[in-house]
């Protein structure tokens, strides 16, 4: 099982925390022994990390948070997206090219080239947060019946931080 984490705009106040990020995943690195890493946006207000272990791809092309060369979204996903390859070959049919042999990178072409209507194209056990930093927007979901769990806090002000497990939001300031 992989897990994700991540913070949006600012906490208590206080902006975003690589440490606060930092202290999330390590209490969360169980469910990714093969990896772990973080993505903040050069712009602020972002803050996203990802364990993995690695099932599918093995290879480093399927380390998350996975960046889209051409748009710059971002993803951090756990899961199986188990119609993938027939979900891939309707992005290659559209000219999408792959680098990787991961559900995780299939996932990122689908939201970049449907949006949100990617979620009624797939078939799958996931939670993912995906964001598009052109637009400033954060798209957070899961299954429709929750086989990944996702365990979020809003704080006063507007921010957002989220887990895969709950005791990572202990680390929020």
């Amino acid at each position: 099982m992989c897990a994700i984490a991540g913070l949006i705009g600012s906490i208590s106040g206080q902006p975003l925390s690589p440490r606060a990020l930092a202290a999330m995943m390590a209490s969360i690195c169980h469910c990714g022994p093969d990896g772990s890493d973080t993505y903040f946006s050069p712009a602020g207000g972002v803050a996203l990390g990802h364990n993995r272990i690695s099932i599918i791809d093995l290879s480093e092309a399927g380390a998350q948070p996975m960046v889209d060369p051409e748009t710059g979204a971002v993803l951090v996903f756990n899961g199986k997206i188990y119609n993938f390859v027939e979900v891939r070959a309707k992005l290659e049919a559209k000219g999408h090219r792959f680098r990787s042999h991961c559900d995780t990178e299939v996932l990122l072409k689908a939201l970049v080239a449907w949006g949100r209507d990617a979620l009624h194209r797939l078939n799958g056990m996931f939670v993912f947060a995906f964001w598009q930093p052109g637009r400033r927007r954060l798209l957070l979901a899961r299954d429709p019946l929750g086989m990944k769990p996702l365990y979020y806090w809003t704080a006063p002000g507007g921010g957002l931080a989220f887990a895969s497990e709950i005791k990572a939001l202990f680390h929020v300031p």
